[in-house]
């Protein structure tokens, strides 16, 4: 029998614990999509909820990292408020806000477009000082198939790193940058004329930012890894070629299929997610088709 050299690599078994055994809850239900973060929840109108489901709804964001909340009917002033509970929403220079809401960016996708907003593995805005803490997500018109997303769990990301490299990226920071997510392959022009939602970026607007490699989390204590490949330029004091190679190791490790969820948009949904230790990615896999959604990001602390 012929020996082989093995190409690929196991992954071993993770687990993240409240996925497995949900907390209880009063006022909601909480039910998990996947063994690693996100759950549906259920039994709450939140455009108008009181105190108690409120608390309910911010403990479950912590323990499962992604929520996802079906029938809701909100307004735009009703998400607004929503999310002022969880803390000072966010304006998004990068493009024109929905009129009369400077708080919303309007996420459009037109039959013809080629680009959506948010087609890369992500964390919102990490060339901001304080990138948002929380990102909400208002589904107003969605495709009958396709334009899901799926989520990762960047504290399992981390924990699951070899001790040796944990240790190496302790106290590592890395620069990110807007410029590399809006005028890399595909240029900065390219992207606004073949994308309904209306991108104002310039390299004018073009800001570099140091954070941690691994963000501690100000309410959970742990370490989530922190970089990724639609803002991560290079590690502070080294330029790009030589921080590419082990970057490269980083991002793909953090969205490891073990790691992640993947979640089906209808209308009226609102995915609520914790920037800080999950990331994102926008499936671009319904052309011809329409996909409208409100966004809403929270203002979050500088990351240590």
């Amino acid at each position: 029998m012929p020996t082989y050299q093995q190409t690929y690599r196991m992954q071993p078994a993770t687990a993240h614990p409240p996925q497995q055994s949900p907390a209880r809850y009063t006022r909601l239900s909480v039910h998990p999509v996947s063994g690693a973060l996100g759950a549906e929840v259920t039994g709450a109108e939140l455009g108008d909820c009181d105190a108690a489901t409120f608390a309910e709804l911010e403990r479950a964001l912590t323990d499962h990292l992604a929520l996802f909340v079906r029938d809701q009917a909100l307004d735009p002033e009703q998400q607004i408020a929503l999310a002022r509970r969880f803390g000072p929403p966010m304006p998004w220079p990068y493009a024109k806000p929905l009129p009369g809401y400077p708080e919303i960016t309007e996420l459009r996708s037109e039959p013809e477009d080629q680009y959506n907003f948010g087609g890369s593995w992500h964390q919102d805005s990490l060339n901001f000082e304080r990138p948002p803490k929380i990102t909400m997500l208002y589904g107003v018109e969605c495709p009958e198939v396709g334009g899901d997303t799926s989520f990762s769990n960047q504290y399992l990301a981390w924990d699951t790193l070899a001790e040796d490299l944990k240790e190496k990226l302790t106290g590592l920071k890395a620069v990110n940058s807007a410029a590399k997510s809006y005028s890399g392959q595909v240029g900065t022009d390219e992207v606004k004329d073949h994308t309904a939602t209306p991108l104002t970026f310039t390299l004018d607007q073009e800001q570099e930012m140091e954070h941690p490699v691994a963000q501690t989390h100000p309410v959970t204590g742990r370490k989530a890894l922190y970089v990724n490949n639609a803002f991560t330029a290079r590690f502070s004091g080294m330029s790009e070629e030589e921080s590419l190679p082990l970057l490269h190791q980083l991002w793909e490790h953090a969205i490891t299929p073990e790691f992640t969820c993947r979640f089906r948009w209808q209308k009226g949904t609102l995915a609520i997610w914790d920037n800080r230790c999950t990331m994102h990615y926008a499936h671009n896999d319904y052309a011809g088709c329409r996909r409208v959604m409100r966004r809403i990001p929270i203002e979050g602390d500088r990351p240590v």
